[in-house]
Parts: C-alpha cells; sequence; structure tokens
C-alpha cells in the first residue's frame, strides 16, 4: 500500500507513518517544510519518503498529485491529519473570524483540495482510501459552546466525508472521519491517551478490508454520533 499522510512530521501524523510503515506500508510523509518531512523521515527509517506539501496550496496539491503519478503511477490511501486552530480562549458570540477562516482553510479546504487532486491517483488503486482525521468536538450531537473555529471546521469536514463517500462509493474507494480521541500532542497539550492510541484507530480506518465500512465516523473503530 502507498499511504500519504498529512501533517506528519509530529504528532498522530508521525505516529501513523510509523505504524503504517510498520505494517510493511509505503508512507509519503508530507509536511510544510521540506526540512521537517525530511528530519522526520530520516527518524523513522525505511519505508518513509518525505514530502513538502501544504494543505492549504493549490499549486502544492497539483504539484505532489503530479510527482506521485510519475514515480507510484497510483494512490492507496490519502490521511487527511493535518490540522490547526483548537482555540480553547475563544466562544462564538465573540470570535474572531480571522481565526476561523484560517482554520478552516486548512481543516476543512486542505482535505477537499487534495480529495479534489488526488482522487484520480486513487481510482488507479485495487484498494482506495480516504481518512479525514477529524474530532468529537465536530459532532453536531454533542455539540456545545466553545472552540468554535475548531469545532465548526470539524463538523464541515464530518460532513465533506459523507459527501466523499457518497460521491465515491462506485469507484470503490471508502471515505471514513476518525476521532484520535484526547491525545498528548502539541496541539492536544499534557494528558490524554497516548499517540499510538489515537494513531491505531487512523490506521484502522486507513487498511481497512473492500467489504469495510464507507462515510462513518469511528474512534477505535466504533461508530460516534455525528
Amino acid at each position: 500500500m502507498i499511504a500519504l499522510v498529512t501533517g506528519a512530521n509530529r504528532g498522530i501524523g508521525r505516529e501513523v507513518c510509523r505504524q503504517l510503515a510498520e505494517l510493511g506500508h509505503t508512507v509519503l510523509l508530507t509536511a510544510r517544510s521540506r526540512e521537517a518531512a525530511r528530519a522526520a523521515a530520516a527518524e523513522l527509517g525505511p519505508g518513509m519518503h518525505p514530502y513538502r506539501l501544504d494543505v492549504t496550496s493549490d499549486g502544492d496539491a497539483e504539484r505532489i498529485s503530479g510527482d506521485l503519478g510519475d514515480r507510484f503511477g497510483r494512490l492507496d490511501a490519502l490521511v487527511n491529519n493535518a490540522a490547526i486552530g483548537y482555540d480553547p480562549w475563544q466562544d462564538a458570540v465573540t470570535a474572531d473570524l480571522d481565526v476561523v477562516r484560517e482554520t478552516a482553510e486548512t481543516n476543512l479546504y486542505g482535505p477537499w483540495r487534495l480529495a479534489k487532486a488526488l482522487v484520480p491517483l486513487l481510482r488507479r488503486s485495487r484498494h482506495p482510501r480516504i481518512v479525514n482525521v477529524s474530532s468529537e468536538a465536530g459532532s453536531l450531537a454533542a455539540m456545545g459552546g466553545g472552540t468554535p473555529a475548531y469545532a465548526v471546521s470539524k463538523a464541515a469536514l464530518n460532513a465533506l466525508t459523507r459527501m466523499l463517500a457518497a460521491e465515491l462509493r462506485g469507484d470503490g474507494i471508502l471515505v471514513n472521519a476518525v476521532c484520535p480521541g484526547w491525545v498528548a500532542t502539541d496541539m492536544g497539550g499534557s494528558g490524554g491517551r497516548s499517540v499510538a492510541e489515537g494513531a491505531a484507530g487512523v490506521v484502522w480506518a486507513t487498511t481497512l478490508p473492500d467489504d469495510g465500512p464507507t462515510g462513518g465516523f469511528f474512534r477505535d473503530g466504533r461508530p460516534l454520533p455525528w
């Protein structure tokens, strides 16, 4: 399997790369900085192919699609992990909408942009998958106030997951959203579960069998309410 992981130089993305490589897959480890991608790939070892990729850039999305087409001829899995904008200091009534827009550019438009660019390569795969790393903060069933930029962007990402799953079902592309839970990372802060535990659910969705679910929202392989 050839899998591309965004925002993969640290945290959950980095651990997803490690676990996928441990399973014998070819991993395209991407980061906004070429140096950061190369450093993380070197530390993780064999099976890693570093790429610079800013998910907010149309040019980067088009470039990496061309590069992967020339080098591999296909893509088996797209893991949309890159995310920003966890904003617990804000509430919706007084939110800085510039922060909301910036967050949506990475958390929603980034995955959307990459899906558009890479679906042609996924269609060449025998077992194609798209995994959107989301959050229970985006669940409408549990939503209250607070963290508006992050929560709204993840709710929108969940909606995109449903749309892509429906539209790509006929191509055999399984599309799911995964909440890794509260994980101890730079974004999540101290405490919470381990990065390895959080990444495991993402890897599960990335390696689903062909008769696996699509259009779902999961944590640890179990459904979450939308």
